[in-house]
Formats: C-alpha cells, sequence, structure tokens
C-alpha cells in the first residue's frame, strides 16, 4: 500500500487524513467480503499439507469434544424422540428410551398421516445410521410394505405398536390376579399396576376386533397395518372363526353384531374355489360349536349348508378327497401342481362331518370321511404307525415314502386319531390302536435330547436320517398326550407331555421377543452353547395357538400355576410386539429382534379362533366352562360334545 499525503485546510491542522491504496481499486475496504477474501488468500497460499494437518487437528478436537461432553451425547440419543414427536418413520421402530414415557400414556400412539410423513421426509433429523435403521438384517421396512399394498398409506411400525397391556380388569376370579413387578429399562423403573388377566384376554379380543371390525368387515383377514383386507375364500373366515370366542368371553355386544351379519349377509352360494381342510375346521366347525353353545338353529342351518356343498370332494376314484372345492359350481380338485392331497387334510375333517350328521341324521357325511380313516388304517408305508406327508387321490396310497413328521402335513392326523376315539365314546378301537401305535413310533424314531439343557423334542425322519428340525405345529402334542392320560391312557403320556410342555415354553423364552419361532432346530452335539437355533427363513410368528393350547391342557389337568405364568409371558408379548394401535394383532417376521421384529401386516383367523380362546380357557378357575369330559376341541378350537355313550 501507498501513502499520500494531500494536507487539509488550516481550520482543520489537528489531524492528517491517510488515504490507503487497496488493491485494483486503490481505496480501503474494511467489509467483512473483504476479510473473507484476504483469509481465503491466506488459506490458498498455505501448502497442501499444511491445510490437511489443520482440517486434521480441527476435526481430531471436534470428536474429542462431543465424546467428553456428556449434553452432547444425550442430545444425540435424544433425537429418536424429537423425531418421534416429527413422525419420522425411517428411524428404528422400537425405541427404548422412550418407553417408559410411553407406558404412561396406557393409550396408542396416534399416527400422522401420510401428507405429513411427506412433508417430515424432507427434514429428516439424526445421523444417517438411525435413517436407514428399517434397512438392517434384511427386514422388510414400511417402505416397501406401503408399496407392495398400492400406496395405501401404513400406519408406521414404531407408532402403531402398543405398550404393554397394563389396563385393570373388572373379573370376578380374585385368584387370577396378578401383582406385575418393577420392570427396569434403560434405567427408568416403574411398577405396573394388578392386572387379571382374564378380563386383558378379553381386551386383547376387543382390540382385534376393533381392528376388523373397522377396516375388514365381512372380510376374511385384517391387514392391519395398512388398515386394509385380506381374502381367501371370500367367506368371512374371521368373522366365523370367532363366534364361539365371543361367546365364551362374554362379549354378547360383539357376539350380537357377527350373527347379524351371519344372518343378513353370509352366502355359500358363490363362485369361489375353497380349500377342504380349512373349510372345515374354520367354518363348518364355527358354526357347529356356535350352534351348540347358543342353541340358535340359524349356525346349524348354515353348516348344514356349507357341509353339503363341500362334499363333492370326496367324489374321486379313490374316495380320499379333493383338496379344493368349488362351493357354487359344486365341483371339486386337486391343486394345480398335483393330485395329491396332505394326509392331515383328509384325516382331520372327521370330527366336524361326524357330528353334522349326527344333527341331521343324514349319515352321508359321517360315512364319507369314516371311509377315509379306514382306508389310511390299512394302508402300506407307515413306519412304526408313522405316516408319510402325502396321498394320492386317484391310486389312495401314499406317497413321497420315507419322511415322516409330526409337524405340517401330518400333524393333526395324529390329533383326530385321539379325538375322533373321544368324541364316539370311546368305542373305536382301531383308532385308539393306530393312536397308540403312533406314539410309540414317535419314541422310537423321533423322540431326542437336546445340547446343554437337554430339552426333549420331536423331529423328522426322512429316508433313515434324522433331523432335529421341529415345527411349532408340533407344540399340539404335549396337550394331546395329556388329553388321552386324562381319558385313561398310560400315565407314562402325562409325563412325555411335561418334557415337551417345557420345550414349548423355552421356543418362547430362548427369543429377544419372547415370541416363538415357525420353526427351530435343536443343538445335539456335546458342547453346543444354546439349545434352539433359528434359520433366517423361519424366524416368523403368525400368532399361532399350539403352545397356548397345551398350556390350557396342562393347567387344566395339573393345576400347576407354572403353566398360566408361561402363558402370561406369552399374551404379554403378543402385545408388546404383536399389537397394533389403530386396531388388530400382525404376525411378524423377526422373533430375534426386538427391536424392529418386522411386521407382516396379516392378523390369521384363529388368532381370534383359537389362540385368545386358549389363553381365556388357560385363565379360567371354572373346570366346567368347556368341561374336557363333555366336550371335545377340533383342530380349530372349536368344542364339540362327546357323544352320549348311549349312541
Amino acid at each position: 500500500m501507498g501513502w499520500a499525503g494531500d494536507m487539509h485546510p488550516p481550520s482543520r491542522e489537528d489531524f492528517v487524513s491517510l488515504t490507503l491504496t487497496g488493491q485494483g481499486s486503490g481505496i480501503y475496504n474494511n467489509s467483512k467480503q473483504w476479510r473473507r477474501q484476504s483469509c481465503w488468500r491466506k488459506w490458498k497460499r498455505l501448502s497442501r499439507l499444511q491445510r490437511n494437518l489443520i482440517l486434521f487437528t480441527v476435526a481430531l478436537m471436534l470428536v474429542c469434544g462431543i465424546s467428553t461432553y456428556p449434553s452432547v451425547t444425550e442430545h444425540f440419543r435424544g433425537l429418536t424422540v424429537v423425531a418421534k414427536e416429527e413422525g419420522d418413520h425411517a428411524l428404528k421402530p422400537v425405541i427404548h428410551e422412550v418407553q417408559p414415557e410411553l407406558d404412561k400414556l396406557n393409550r396408542p400412539l396416534v399416527p400422522e398421516s401420510p401428507s405429513e410423513k411427506q412433508k417430515r421426509a424432507a427434514h429428516k433429523r439424526g445421523p444417517p445410521s438411525l435413517q436407514n435403521r428399517l434397512q438392517k438384517k434384511g427386514n422388510v421396512s414400511d417402505t416397501q410394505v406401503e408399496k407392495e399394498e398400492g400406496e395405501k398409506p401404513l400406519v408406521n411400525w414404531r407408532v402403531a405398536m402398543m405398550d404393554q397391556a397394563t389396563e385393570r380388569g373388572t373379573a370376578k376370579e380374585a385368584a387370577n390376579k396378578v401383582d406385575v413387578p418393577a420392570v427396569e429399562q434403560e434405567g427408568h423403573s416403574h411398577k405396573e399396576p394388578e392386572v387379571d388377566r382374564l378380563e386383558a384376554v378379553r381386551d386383547a379380543f376387543r382390540h382385534a376386533w376393533k381392528g376388523y371390525k373397522e377396516f375388514a368387515w365381512g372380510k376374511d383377514e385384517l391387514r392391519p397395518m395398512s388398515k386394509s383386507y385380506g381374502e381367501w375364500f371370500g367367506l368371512g373366515l374371521t368373522l366365523i372363526d370367532a363366534l364361539d370366542t365371543m361367546w365364551i368371553l362374554n362379549l354378547k355386544k360383539e357376539f350380537e353384531e357377527a350373527k347379524t351379519w351371519v344372518s343378513t349377509e353370509l352366502s355359500f352360494n358363490k363362485n369361489v374355489d375353497v380349500n377342504l381342510f380349512e373349510s372345515t375346521i374354520r367354518i363348518l366347525g364355527g358354526l357347529l360349536s356356535t350352534y351348540h353353545l347358543t342353541g340358535d338353529i340359524l349356525f346349524l342351518d348354515k353348516a348344514k349348508d356349507i357341509g353339503t356343498r363341500l362334499m363333492p370332494a370326496f367324489n374321486t376314484p379313490s374316495k380320499i378327497p379333493y383338496s379344493d372345492v368349488n362351493i357354487g359350481k359344486g365341483t371339486a380338485h386337486p391343486p394345480r401342481w398335483t393330485s395329491d392331497s396332505t394326509v392331515a387334510e383328509v384325516t382331520s375333517i372327521q370330527l366336524e362331518f361326524r357330528e353334522l350328521s349326527r344333527l341331521t341324521q343324514d349319515t352321508r357325511y359321517q360315512a364319507a370321511v369314516d371311509e377315509v380313516m379306514q382306508k389310511v388304517h390299512k394302508l402300506e408305508g407307515k413306519q412304526d404307525g408313522l405316516v408319510p406327508m402325502f396321498i394320492n387321490t386317484n391310486s389312495g396310497q401314499f406317497t413321497h415314502l420315507g419322511m415322516f413328521t409330526l409337524g405340517a402335513r401330518a400333524d393333526s392326523y395324529y390329533e383326530y386319531l385321539l379325538k375322533q376315539w373321544i368324541q364316539g365314546g370311546k368305542k373305536e378301537t382301531a383308532l385308539l390302536e393306530d393312536y397308540l401305535q403312533a406314539l410309540e413310533g414317535v419314541k422310537k424314531n423321533l423322540l431326542k435330547k437336546s445340547s446343554p439343557n437337554r430339552l426333549t423334542f420331536v423331529g423328522e425322519l426322512s429316508h433313515g436320517r434324522f433331523s432335529p428340525k421341529m415345527d411349532h405345529l408340533v407344540c399340539f402334542l404335549p396337550g394331546t398326550l395329556a388329553l388321552g392320560a386324562h381319558h385313561g391312557l398310560p400315565a407314562e403320556h402325562m409325563e412325555l407331555a411335561k418334557q415337551l410342555m417345557e420345550t414349548c415354553y423355552q421356543m418362547y423364552a430362548q427369543m429377544e421377543t419372547g415370541l416363538s419361532p415357525e420353526i427351530v432346530h435343536f443343538n445335539m452335539h456335546e458342547g453346543s452353547i444354546g439349545d434352539v437355533d433359528v434359520k433366517l427363513a423361519d424366524r416368523h410368528n403368525l400368532l399361532r395357538p399350539e403352545t397356548v393350547e397345551s398350556l390350557f391342557y396342562l393347567y387344566r389337568f395339573t393345576k400347576d400355576r407354572k403353566y398360566r405364568d408361561w402363558g402370561w409371558e406369552i399374551l404379554q408379548n403378543f402385545n408388546k410386539y404383536t399389537k397394533v394401535s389403530t386396531g388388530g394383532y400382525t404376525s411378524i417376521n423377526n422373533v430375534r429382534d426386538p427391536e424392529y421384529p418386522s411386521p407382516r401386516d396379516k392378523m390369521e383367523s384363529f388368532f381370534l379362533g383359537e389362540t385368545l380362546k386358549y389363553f381365556y380357557l388357560l385363565f379360567s378357575d371354572d373346570p366346567e366352562l368347556l368341561s374336557l369330559d363333555k366336550y371335545v376341541f377340533n383342530t380349530e378350537a372349536h368344542p364339540l360334545p362327546i357323544w352320549p355313550t348311549a349312541q
């Protein structure tokens, strides 16, 4: 810069004026812009090494400052809470830090509208790792599910999940009230109020029914996350399956609503294919059971209608029924890909058709299903009483020989052997012989112990090779064994029932959510760390009833309160991980991830027809409520009367 020394007039001789020649213009500029430009020139004059060292030092100081300043880290933890208030649907769905506050609310959180979601999406808060939380472990994100549902708005999973049920009950049975212990959670402690277990089951049913009534009325299944429905047969499957549950739970208002729909809306005169087995156990069984409980002829008339429309399934060369029936056209056929039916399906329709014959005095229903049992009784291809999974409708012979399981495709064959024997007054000895022989086959070929805790489990056999695979469906077996022992079969059946009951409970207790997967594999090698392994594809939970069913039988016969306590744990976990705020419960994809169990957006009809019904019976102190000396339950939990011995 240069100096310019022009003197001013004499009147201002007390100071000197200096002009600083700035770069370019010759004028000094003290503006912020000039200072920024000057700093930038100085920064550019530094070598690349000097600039990198300065940047590294600043970054290191910033990281150290954040890690050593508690309020900053607490702020980042709190971002999930702030995002909750702003409806950030991409954050991780279960936030443990805020759960105690949610418990205080004791009500569902209200999800934001789709328009609000879109506004928030442009202003997401929190680190990217949180924003991408829903993509971990291969789970389906809300966005993916929303797209599959044709862009229907979905309830945000995090805000859709209800906090644990803590509602107070007013039921009469004081012995069934429990004082829930204090729960420690992320440094917080709170004590839940006294809970009546029977009322908790009623509340669960009301909540499920609320969703069904609002979003899926008269449809087969509720899709609670998308507030929509799914159709299978188009016959109001959930409503019919739940009729007797509502009667048993004394939910009169809900029952009358459903009865009105059956009376005015239910028609089987439809051009639709239905599955013989599923229609029989859910619809025919549900209508027959409701008729017996209420005495209302409406339900018997509907039962006769659907039973008659299912009869074409038996028009096969072998008299082994086809799997599918068109109830409008009166035609039947096997699946497109095979002429086989599964053994469980053709041998687990007998209780219902036999009872229909008894009530209507029309023998053709019982004659058709009895012929199936007689043929299976004589067939070759069994191994120590165990049956293969498939049977051909043309030849009437077993197929896929050498494969034996008590899980899917064979399970209820064994259940119905015992229950038909009980239903008929314990007169049909061939059924009892087949049942007892099959149990010996189970003990000889399928029963093993796990490592390290020596849990008794039932595996599978494939051409002489044992697999330690056990379906959750197999958990019907403890209850069936206990039922047989109650009706006079060997006491060792009860001992085996208790061992298997422990195993089925552990299938829940050893999972992070406290809910069982669909399939487990047991470890048998010495030195194993845990008893149970679960493959990624098997981690889903469909709200199945089999374990609760067996807990009911075990408690009813032994009065051991641990079975009730186990059931209570399971119900609480259903409430915690599957309950949807707007109504209903959803099956989940991953029982090993309590933070995001990944909803499947489907409430199976059997959750109302079976699972909640067995919970209620488990917690009831009334042994005459559906006495097991007077009723036998079909495989969909619909009670049918044991026939008088004079018949």
